[in-house]
């Protein structure tokens, strides 16, 4: 009766132990989409930044050329 006690005992544990590590891995997921999501937003904002003050597309890869050769 002590044994089958026991073995319960560290079964409870280990399922408790999984749905942790399985919370963990949730808010990990969820923190790193948002972390994406905050990327792409600001990088979509700073492209059309960059549209707006070289005053549309081709003054964008005007001054992008020029970024680059100097």
């Amino acid at each position: 009766m002590k044994t089958t006690k026991t073995i319960e005992q560290s079964k409870n544990r280990a399922e408790t132990q999984t749905d942790v590590n399985a919370e963990i891995s949730k808010v990990s997921v969820t923190a790193i989409a948002i972390s994406a999501g905050i990327i792409g937003i600001w990088a979509t904002a700073s492209l059309f930044a960059g549209l707006i003050s070289s005053g549309g597309p081709a003054g964008l890869i005007n001054n992008l050329i020029t970024a680059i050769i100097g």
